[in-house]
């Protein structure tokens, strides 16, 4: 009755051993934890803050709008290579996609995204 089982049984029986065997291989090369004696590295200089330190709100602000112009590039590249055959309608699609980045860029510009002072 239990004969149908036997190969999965096997099958399971051999991955548990070799999930303990790589398990117990770690343990046994496993180096002693030690304190880190390195200054990390920033650009050759030593660093002046906290490695996780806050930003500037006005950075995120930056960081979407770079964010859009970037997903426009990962849109027209796929476009450039089928507006010839799909004609016309492509171009006016990209047309209205580019005005919403417009938009986008006009409503930044508006509420002082640029402003740096």
């Amino acid at each position: 009755m239990g004969a149908e089982f036997v190969p999965a049984l096997l099958l399971l029986a051999v991955a548990a051993a070799g999930v303990a065997g790589v398990y117990g291989l770690a343990l046994l090369v496993r180096q002693a934890p030690r304190v880190l004696v390195a200054d990390p590295f920033l650009s050759g200089s030593a660093p002046v803050e906290h490695a996780v330190s806050r930003y500037h709100v006005r950075w995120y602000t930056v960081t979407m709008v770079f964010l859009a112009f970037d997903m426009e590039m990962v849109f027209m590249y796929p476009w450039a290579v089928v507006v010839a055959q799909v004609g016309p309608k492509a171009v006016i699609e990209m047309f209205g996609f580019l005005a919403v980045l417009v938009a986008g860029v006009v409503y930044a510009w508006r509420e002082g995204a640029f402003r740096w002072t």
